[in-house]
């Protein structure tokens, strides 16, 4: 993965697909991420790894290293922080056990929304959401479209701001796994576990006490992200000597215009996180390799 002479590399490692709740197949989130000249992707669905095998698939037809990756919901001292686990092995009966678990909860949960517009006398069936997400980790993002779908809202904006945001009639809490069982969960796959975005989720103070919990890295450069936080969380990863990733979150046409190429993160820190994979393959022989 080294840089061509004159050249940088570029990454993004923070993607989602239809199967979770973004709108691109892993074949046409590849095929973007070689319009714009990434050397390595990951994709890190929500609750979910089933894209990760044909991502991997369509990145190496395209010349693109594919890091399998996975995107988990946790709670640290009651704040929720969004952990990204990346080299995990996908075929990991724990974490794929576990998994299963998580999606069941974000099942009973879009119910739970549906009952609740039910109750405010919006006619939206469970069955009618199930089918638009059509996939094992339904979310809001679902729910917001079937309501436009069934013209009951006009736009994503007005499904969340009426009903489904925080403090909404329609919004429910997701359970949550504890940020230390997350870490653990993703370690026990062979993987990395990385604070996501930490500037959306107020991340500063939990930052030190997850680095010393065993958490890998922090999300430096992310969509939501300024130049000037980048830095801090940069400055934030050098003093807990912490690896750095990066990605532009893209949800495809979900969350408006997709934001693939919006972030690109600096091949130096994605050699750091390969280094890291292959020592860490090589002090664990008994490891189940990971794509590479």
């Amino acid at each position: 993965m080294n840089p061509a002479a004159g050249h940088d590399i570029y990454a993004d490692l923070h993607l989602h697909t239809l199967f979770s709740d973004g709108t691109f197949t892993p074949e046409e989130l590849a095929a973007r991420g070689k319009d714009f000249g990434f050397a390595a992707m990951s994709l890190t669905d929500h609750d979910s790894v089933e894209g990760c095998e044909r991502m991997d698939i369509a990145c190496r037809s395209l010349g693109i290293k594919f890091i399998p990756g996975v995107e988990l919901t946790a709670e640290f001292e009651d704040k929720e922080v969004h952990l990204l686990g990346y080299y995990i092995d996908l075929h990991n009966k724990k974490l794929l056990a576990e998994i299963k678990k998580f999606q069941t909860v974000r099942q009973d949960r879009i119910r739970e929304m549906t009952n609740r517009l039910n109750q405010l006398n919006i006619p939206l069936r469970s069955e009618t959401v199930f089918a638009i997400a059509n996939c094992c980790a339904p979310g809001r993002p679902h729910v917001a479209r079937a309501l436009i779908q069934e013209g009951l809202c006009s736009s994503m904006d007005e499904a969340f701001n009426r009903y489904l945001k925080k403090g909404r009639p329609a919004w429910v809490p997701k359970r949550k796994i504890s940020a230390l069982d997350a870490i653990a969960l993703i370690h026990q796959a062979g993987g990395f576990a990385i604070v996501a975005h930490p500037a959306l989720n107020q991340g500063d103070e939990i930052i030190a006490p997850l680095a010393a919990q065993g958490v890998d890295g922090i999300e430096c450069f992310h969509t939501k992200h300024t130049a000037k936080i980048s830095r801090h969380y940069l400055n934030m990863a050098d003093h807990f000597n912490l690896l750095v990733t990066g990605g532009s979150d893209c949800h495809g046409f979900s969350k408006g215009k997709p934001l693939i190429g919006t972030v690109k993160l600096p091949g130096i820190y994605l050699q750091k996180l390969r280094a890291a994979h292959l020592n860490r393959k090589n002090l664990s022989p008994t490891a189940t390799p990971a794509a590479s």
